[in-house]
């Protein structure tokens, strides 16, 4: 049975949630919080398996309330935002940045597409995060690196950086980028699996907190030194003749945007300009992808098990022979610099 606590000031999101989370007889919402300070006094008191909380809350906010429980009692936890405009977006990233795993919309409504979408978007999203391993803090390991390959390739100059991440890749997608230099001459694309709405604040969040320009992608942007761009929510992103290609083709391992379809399109561009990263995730995105630009020259890399909190999609990669050094989160961008060098 998976315990879960929920934390909302609203007693009509509490009602609803609770309603929702009934239909399946695999969870149970052990308690509800109407304010952040008793959703950390909850917390430790009944030692949920996730909690599913809002940002916006009297007495303590949802980010004062994150940081502590990360402090005293680290668990799952899984926002939920009513945030529309990435303007706004920001408390909720910050929330991603000091332990929340993932984010997701509160719906507008009780029926239609949109709400039955939400409901078993919800129910997956409570099965998959109450199972990840938190990670307090990003932890160098005491042995050196993996190097799944020997490090001889075609030397080539490396201009177009790709990173694809899922669960638990946002504060690693952040991390990067603020310890990679600007002086790499380097354009970067990024597919982030994110709820839907939220990939323009995430771009607008990782550009407020990295010395990168980044943008959400556009059709027809160019790559560009100093700029990294991000797949839009709901769009696959592809890389044609140096120009960003957006499409809504069917989804590719249930994702869209998908990492493969990105990594694919650069191994068939120019794979030898190519530094690409896998990064934390369920499921195998990005891994067939990440093989196919290793096979035509690129220097791919993936997140070590110990840091991720999902290691699903970086130990497919692995599995695949598609890795050529394996990292933990803190030394990818040291790793990607060195190719730069």
């Amino acid at each position: 049975m998976i315990r879960v606590l929920l934390a909302d000031d609203s007693f009509l999101t509490l009602s609803i949630l609770k309603d929702l989370i009934s239909q399946d007889p695999q969870i149970e919402v052990i308690g509800e919080a109407h304010d952040g300070r008793q959703a950390v006094e909850m917390v430790k008191l009944l030692h949920p398996d996730l909690l599913i909380m809002d940002v916006m809350m009297p007495i303590m906010d949802g980010l004062a309330a994150v940081q502590e429980i990360m402090k005293i009692c680290a668990l799952p936890i899984l926002i939920l935002s009513a945030d529309s405009a990435a303007s706004d977006q920001s408390n909720t990233f910050n929330a991603i940045r000091l332990g929340a795993l993932d984010v997701m919309r509160k719906p507008e409504g009780l029926s239609g597409a949109a709400w039955n979408a939400f409901a078993s978007g919800l129910l997956e999203q409570i099965h998959t995060l109450s199972r990840v391993r938190v990670i307090h803090h990003f932890r160098s390991p005491r042995k050196s690196p993996v190097v799944t390959t020997p490090r001889v390739f075609a030397a080539t100059r490396h201009s177009i950086v790709a990173i694809g991440a899922s669960t638990g890749g946002p504060k690693v997608v952040m991390k990067i980028l603020k310890d990679l230099a600007l002086d790499l001459n380097v354009g970067i694309v990024i597919v982030q699996h994110i709820a839907s709405g939220f990939a323009a604040g995430f771009a607008e969040w990782l550009n407020n907190e990295s010395a990168y320009t980044v943008r959400l992608a556009k059709d027809g942007n160019v790559l560009e030194r100093g700029l990294a761009l991000v797949a839009p929510s709901d769009q696959h992103m592809e890389v044609r003749a140096g120009r960003i290609f957006l499409t809504n083709a069917p989804q590719v391992n249930g994702c869209r945007p998908s990492i493969d379809t990105l990594f694919h399109s650069l191994a068939r561009e120019n794979a030898p300009a190519v530094v690409a990263a896998l990064l934390t995730g369920m499921g195998k995105d990005g891994a067939e992808g990440l093989l196919a630009l290793k096979e035509g020259g690129a220097f791919t890399i993936a997140q070590d098990e110990a840091t991720c909190a999902v290691y699903g999609m970086p130990k497919v990669a692995v599995e695949l022979g598609g890795v050529r050094e394996v990292h933990p989160a803190t030394k990818i961008a040291a790793a990607i610099t060195r190719q730069f060098k």
